[in-house]
């Protein structure tokens, strides 16, 4: 495939891109991250096999850059399902002083 190709390609899929991820509602966007990060994977193994199996130096170039940025997305992708995960853990409460003083003056636990 000849530079150009590659570089038309490569525009496209950024304004494809665009208009698929701004036309979803904010809603629906974690979820729908969540649910992509294997998609998300495969594409950054393409982009590296495609960018291994490159002789030109646009086209090396073009390949990085796919390659950073399907990993800031892949990565980006996990920490989002990270963080939706974490809202529905039940939260750790730490123990309160008074809790911790009668405990260490009776010797035992308190309930």
């Amino acid at each position: 495939m000849s530079s150009t190709a590659w570089l038309t390609v490569f525009v496209l899929a950024v304004f494809l891109g665009f208009e698929v991820i701004s036309k979803v509602s904010s809603i629906l966007h974690t979820p729908l991250m969540s649910g992509a990060n294997a998609i998300h994977g495969v594409i950054l193994v393409g982009a590296i096999i495609a960018t291994g199996s490159t002789d030109d130096n646009l086209q090396l170039a073009i390949g990085l850059l796919a390659i950073v940025m399907a990993t800031v997305n892949m990565v980006g992708g996990f920490a989002v399902t990270d963080r939706m995960l974490g809202m529905f853990a039940k939260p750790r409460r730490a123990p309160s002083s008074t809790e911790t003083s009668s405990a260490s003056s009776t010797g035992g636990e308190t309930k």
